[in-house]
């Protein structure tokens, strides 16, 4: 039974652990560019945007569908790097355990 209680307080101590990194994750955010730079989305956590800056040289009415283009790029840009931030810090958690190759956490 020992082995049961200590397995117990090892999850509970995961789940901690877990809602903490969620919260982190929740709480960066990453910005996305193209065009150089002409186009910039930033992005939470949560794959949310909550800013974006359009250099004013894209706002002529012959640039429209450029503009289009860059900001569906940077958005996509931007979405990329949150994943791959939220991937490292959930590598954090799973260091360690002793999970079977390909298996992903959570479940």
């Amino acid at each position: 039974m020992k082995n049961f209680q200590d397995m117990m307080k090892q999850a509970g101590a995961m789940q901690a652990k877990m809602e903490e990194l969620q919260e982190k994750i929740a709480g960066m955010e990453v910005e996305g560019t193209a065009g150089g730079g002409l186009v910039r989305v930033t992005m939470n956590g949560k794959g949310y945007a909550s800013r974006v800056a359009l250099d004013p040289s894209l706002m002529k009415e012959e640039e429209r569908e450029v503009t289009e283009d860059l900001l569906t790029a940077a958005i996509n840009d931007a979405k990329s790097k949150i994943e791959r931030q939220s991937q490292d810090t959930m590598k954090e958690l799973t260091a360690g355990l002793p999970l079977p190759p390909g298996m992903k956490f959570p479940f």
